[in-house]
């Protein structure tokens, strides 16, 4: 009973809950991330044990920047949140929302008020490091997903062959760049390098000259580039630069899917490199090149897809089984590529909304940042979180982030962006 209760020991609430509070059912807990992730017995013995708290309409539930205690759910009623400039959004019991906790991470980044009288489920923050029943480190079929043919041979030939899967090579220039600095070559050796490859050479230039860096002299030659960007940074742009090769296939389907991924990595690129540049808690450009690679895992499984006869995979299937594959194969790829762990760690762990290192921002968590953001406001994105009940955004320190701006300070460098992509797309 013990584990029980340190996922689920209850936090003091301010004043104290009103009689009649409703038992929670395992079937409430099945519906809300992560707690869903538990096993049975674990949420039954806690439906059995605790109570719903009700508080009544105008309830503070926590304020901006104050230390957060647990983990809250919301399962009945309105609550309305407020950042530190005022602007508000509201959360509904029902809402895609609703599923995740309102508050997740190390402080809270808004105010709470109960709007209506409101259920509320209090919970330990330790809710948060639940695994998740997809290990991000092994490769196995979820639950109602055994009937996708194509996923059964993918994970079949992964796990059968040792993780033996058909890994996209990087260009030449990018792999001696990478060999080369970790021998601590100077700049001047490293532009020879870059020089092999006039196209990578001039598009270094190029990016060295977008808005992305505040400069009124602009670069002329590579070298001046390399100085302007600096030498761990070129050897990432160089590697991000060089990419879009791998992004090919022959068979129509593949090449679709594979063009999507591309313009997705690059927004998710572009994305973190900003918000990094303005949280100035991560590299801006380990941050770019972590948006590029993100994802990398899905090429391998499309490249195995492709090499197989027509009848035994369809677009549903595919779409169905990238989410599944991207992040254990994703980390096969890069330590094949001999990436250092940090991207590995985004590889496996950039698609989990509550992913939790520690109270450090990382480049994952600027990753994980990103993704949200690029997806609110999209159709198909109903089960997603608010940015402030995640525990990523409790770690910026230079700005908050909330649903109403949606990361006001991205749709603010939207020129940057599009014309950093531009750079990395044509």
């Amino acid at each position: 009973m013990s584990g029980i209760r340190a996922f689920f020991e209850k936090s003091q609430a301010k004043g104290k809950p009103q009689s009649g509070g409703q038992r929670i059912t395992p079937e409430t807990l099945k519906q809300l991330f992560p707690i869903r992730n538990l096993s049975d017995e674990i949420l039954q013995t806690f439906a059995t044990e605790n109570h719903v708290e009700t508080l009544p309409a105008g309830s503070t539930l926590f304020s901006v920047n104050q230390q957060a205690t647990c983990a809250m759910y919301l399962l009945r009623g309105t609550v309305i949140l407020a950042d530190h400039n005022g602007k508000s959004y509201e959360i509904s019991a029902g809402s895609a929302q609703a599923k995740f906790p309102i508050c997740s991470g190390i402080k809270h980044t808004a105010t709470a008020t109960a709007k209506t009288e409101i259920d509320l489920l209090r919970v330990s923050l330790k809710i948060m490091l639940t695994p998740s029943r997809q290990d991000h480190g092994k490769l196995s079929i979820p639950e109602g997903l055994h009937d996708n043919r194509l996923l059964s041979l993918f994970v079949e030939h992964f796990e059968n062959n040792d993780h033996e899967i058909e890994i996209p090579s990087l260009p030449e220039v990018a792999i001696n760049l990478r060999k080369a600095i970790q021998r601590d070559v100077n700049i001047d050796e490293a532009v020879k390098i870059i020089q092999l490859d006039p196209a990578i050479s001039a598009k270094l230039i190029e990016v060295a000259n977008c808005p992305l860096y505040l400069t009124n002299v602009p670069a002329k030659n590579c070298k001046d580039a390399v100085v302007r960007i600096g030498l761990n940074a070129t050897r990432n742009l160089v590697t991000a630069l060089s990419m879009k090769q791998i992004f090919k296939s022959k068979s129509p389907l593949i090449k679709n899917h594979l063009e999507d991924l591309w313009k997705q990595s690059l927004y998710l690129s572009g994305l973190s490199h900003v918000l990094a540049s303005h949280s100035m808690q991560q590299n801006p450009e380990n941050a770019l090149l972590a948006g590029l690679v993100c994802d990398i895992g899905v090429i391998p499984f499309l490249s195995f897809t492709a090499n197989l006869p027509p009848e035994y995979h369809n677009d549903a299937e595919i779409m169905e089984a990238m989410p599944i594959i991207k992040g254990p194969v994703g980390a096969v790829v890069l330590k094949e590529w001999d990436f250092a762990e940090e991207f590995i760690d985004v590889a496996k762990s950039s698609s989990d909304w509550f992913q939790n290192s520690g109270d450090t921002l990382t480049v994952t968590d600027i990753v994980v940042l990103s993704r949200l953001h690029a997806l609110i406001g999209k159709k198909a994105t109903a089960d997603l979180p608010a940015i402030t009940a995640i525990p990523a955004a409790a770690k910026l320190k230079n700005f908050s982030l909330s649903p109403e701006n949606t990361l006001a300070i991205l749709h603010d460098a939207k020129t940057k962006i599009h014309e950093a992509l531009s750079i990395f797309s044509s």
